[in-house]
């Protein structure tokens, strides 16, 4: 497989793009999600040997970094063209202001939380929306039999082998499996992503939605350092007087495991408030451990899904979590 890095890169200088429609298909050639040619390397990292994957990845990373480049300048070149030659202009038009968008706040609350555990020591790592079964289930303590599966109900995709499809990813969890098999602890790491799941559609759920992972594994993690992780993050996204509720709870890969809520006062409402939940948390199950490798007798750590639209929700005194997804620009034009 290194060598197959070499030969895209010497494709990849070669081609041309004069066209919006070849830089169309650029993206989809090396870049896209299903079937770039990028993109499929790093799926095949796992079949390396274990010492071998530090620098594979890097030097694939290093090629998606030229493929973007390469794109991004050919865009630019193909805009600037496109002005020189000047659109025609009806100057009897009257004046209209200009309309300025804004980053979705969806996307505003992801960058603040990862500014927010960047500056708590986590570094960020992005895995696929279309996982494997094992990446997905297995490996996070879902046997294939496991009733454990029915909490996340979710998307397969069409046509593809019954023994074990493709889903898309029910959470951002299999972003922990990835990059422990990609490199050994210590590992900090905070893993954005969107995720969807098979629910009804209501004020507080939807198919589709985003969620933020951490994972922190070396010698010696607690649940009081993860406590405190998630006390700190609370405090600089909600203000000092935030209260945080943890309740017992079950998942899978982590053992204890902990709900947490956030206490919301919503002024809309007719009583004071409700405590609303935002993530959930634990220490990571053994059985985890054991999928990937890691030693249970000399490492512990701890895992984190917390749900993006939640923590939005929260901050901007938002009461439907449809309104993300509306694509009102009355709505998006507040933020």
């Amino acid at each position: 497989m290194p060598d197959e890095i070499d030969d895209l890169r010497d494709q990849l200088e070669a081609e041309t793009i004069e066209s919006e429609e070849e830089a169309e298909a650029f993206r989809i050639k090396y870049l896209g999600r299903n079937r770039g040619a990028i993109t499929n390397l790093f799926d095949q990292i796992g079949d390396l040997p274990p010492e071998e994957r530090p620098e594979f990845g890097k030097r694939l990373n290093a090629l998606k970094s030229q493929a973007e480049e390469r794109l991004e300048e050919a865009k630019a070149r193909l805009k600037r063209e496109e002005q020189a030659e000047g659109p025609d202009i009806d100057l009897t038009l009257p004046g209209r202001r200009d309309f300025q968008g804004s980053t979705h706040p969806l996307t505003q609350t992801t960058e603040d939380i990862l500014r927010i555990l960047r500056g708590l020591g986590f570094s960020t790592y992005e895995g696929p929306e279309i996982e494997t079964d094992w990446h997905n289930f297995t490996a996070l303590n879902f046997p294939p039999d496991h009733p454990a599966r029915d909490m996340q109900d979710t998307f397969f995709l069409k046509d593809a082998p019954t023994e074990a499809p493709p889903v898309l990813r029910t959470h951002t969890s299999p972003g922990q499996i990835r990059i422990m098999q990609e490199q050994p602890p210590p590992i900090r790491v905070a893993v954005p992503g969107r995720v969807y799941r098979n629910e009804a559609i209501s004020y507080k759920s939807f198919c589709l939605f985003h969620q933020v992972e951490l994972l922190y594994v070396d010698e010696g993690v607690t649940m009081a350092q993860l406590k405190q992780v998630l006390y700190g993050l609370a405090r600089a996204l909600f203000g000092d007087d935030v209260t945080l509720r943890f309740r017992p709870s079950y998942f899978p890969f982590t053992e204890p495991s902990a709900e947490v809520d956030v206490w919301w006062e919503d002024e809309e409402a007719e009583d004071d408030g409700q405590w609303m939940e935002i993530l959930g948390c634990g220490m990571v199950h053994p059985n985890v451990f054991d999928a990937v490798d890691v030693d249970t007798e000399q490492y512990t750590g701890y895992a984190v899904g917390m749900g993006v639209e939640r923590m939005a929700m929260l901050r901007h005194g938002i009461n439907d979590i449809r309104t993300f997804y509306e694509n009102d620009v009355r709505f998006l034009d507040q933020f």
